[in-house]
């Protein structure tokens, strides 16, 4: 038997009394210009009737019962029927992302392997997009990206490439994370089964992570106690339906705010989606007078002295950042990211992620548990949201001859933590993907142009063009 590590089996028990616990993508593309009206048809046929061998994460699915003494262990399935997993949809007369929404929702089976796909025509202009989801246990978030942007290529002309599903996996090369916020959790706790550092060493740093977070706190505003949040809508339970939408800003425009403000790209990119968060519960009168509060993963990898092999080179601590959405000027907001979120880099680096994490363990466990409980007062939390950013291919890059024109995140949501904010860059664009509970945000849409808005007012203020 293969036994789940501790974290991914509390994830699968989790899973049973509140949210699925997978992560997405999203790739819309555009065909070649030598592609028949079957193009899309064909591709999903030559998926479904490829003979390559199946990545063996692909191929395992967990299982509990009493052969197993009611642990949690992994099973493999060969032959996969990938019909199961490989579908075809049509975009219906409401859109692509309420198609999403709809794929997203839905559970993924235990008893197979999990994971899904989807290949969806119908899109203007000949366009067509791909979907595939993941359960967090199988793989982390550099593999997750890893196994899609593998299946794909920098070479226009190429043809018959092997499905995302092939066992094509190669050496680590160290690229940044790009899972969700669960993923980059499970990380510094995943690292702890090889650490360097002993106990007491790490109890130290946690103490002294916990004494440096309130002294921040009390004394810079730079970050959040553990019930430092204002309860909102966010941290409520879900119900059974989900809510994605997407968009994307051309990175012209955000490195022009970038330069000028003297921030970074991440700080630009959580200001947009602070200020349109901010926005969106102002226009409905719900805008606490404290600040939101984002839970923001930060790495602390050497890429430097870390073996290309390391599993588990894939290192963030997390660092509670608050959004300044109590201020009304948005390079006012800007700033206080900027701020908060040098002091998370510096804070998270001297300390390492694990203690970083435990550090934490009060946020975490007041925005996730709190829902679950009956009698909860709804005054304070641990945290509103989590917002991540993802480093996607600089180059275009293709499948089959037809170009990838956007990517998008489609993160986790559960009881607790009911909007999500991840983004990603690819070529010269970035991404936003924000996903969320159906009840807590039913006109998920509104948040793009709201989001445009927070751009443009962060270059009027700045007079960039």
């Amino acid at each position: 038997m293969h036994p789940l590590d501790p974290l991914d089996a509390a994830m699968m028990t989790a899973e049973w009394v509140s949210n699925p616990m997978h992560v997405g993508a999203v790739l819309i593309l555009s065909p070649p210009d030598d592609a028949g009206p079957d193009y899309v048809d064909d591709l999903h046929r030559r998926t479904l009737a490829a003979n390559d061998p199946i990545d063996p994460r692909l191929r395992k699915y967990p299982h509990r019962g009493v052969d197993t003494g009611g642990m949690w262990v992994w099973r493999q399935m060969d032959p996969v029927d990938v019909s199961r997993h490989c579908q075809r949809r049509t975009v219906p007369e409401d859109g692509l992302w309420p198609l999403i929404s709809e794929l997203d929702a839905l559970g993924l089976d235990r008893s197979r392997p999990m994971w899904m796909s989807y290949l969806i025509d119908g899109l203007d202009r000949g366009r067509f997009a791909f979907y595939i989801k993941v359960h967090h246990t199988i793989v982390d978030g550099v593999a997750g990206f890893r196994m899609i942007t593998d299946a794909l290529s920098d070479d226009p002309q190429l043809r018959s490439m092997p499905p995302f599903y092939a066992d094509s996996r190669r050496e680590a090369s160290g690229s940044p994370d790009t899972g969700g916020l669960i993923s980059r959790l499970m990380s510094p706790l995943r690292s702890l089964t090889g650490a360097a550092a002993s106990g007491a060493g790490l109890i130290g740093r946690v103490a002294t992570g916990e004494i440096a977070t309130v002294l921040d706190a009390l004394v810079g505003h730079t970050t959040a106690l553990p019930l430092g949040a204002p309860y909102t809508r966010f941290n409520d339970r879900l119900g059974s339906e989900r809510a994605v939408a997407a968009g994307s800003w051309t990175t012209d425009r955000i490195h022009a705010v970038r330069r000028t403000a003297g921030v970074t790209v991440n700080d630009v990119l959580t200001a947009m989606g602070a200020g349109a968060v901010r926005r969106w519960l102002q226009d409905r009168g719900e805008l606490p007078q404290r600040p939101l509060v984002a839970a923001c993963p930060i790495t602390v990898r050497d890429n430097g002295r870390e073996s290309r092999n390391d599993q588990h080179a894939n290192r963030f601590g997390l660092w509670m950042c608050p959004l300044g959405t109590n201020l009304d000027d948005p390079l006012d907001r800007l700033s206080a990211i900027h701020r908060s979120m040098t002091e998370g880099k510096h804070w998270v680096g001297k300390r390492g992620a694990a203690a970083s994490l435990l550090t934490n363990a009060g946020s975490i466990a007041a925005t996730a548990i709190g829902p679950l409980l009956p009698y909860t007062p709804k005054l304070r939390t641990g945290y509103n949201l989590p917002i991540s950013h993802v480093r996607g291919p600089a180059a275009e890059m293709y499948w089959n001859g037809a170009r990838i024109e956007e990517m998008y995140p489609v993160s986790t949501v559960y009881d607790g933590h009911g909007l999500n904010i991840t983004t990603c860059s690819y070529a010269d664009r970035v991404g936003f993907g924000y996903a969320a509970g159906r009840d807590v945000v039913p006109d998920i849409e509104s948040l793009i142009p709201l989001t445009e808005q927070c751009l443009a007012e962060l270059e009027n203020s700045l007079g960039v063009r």
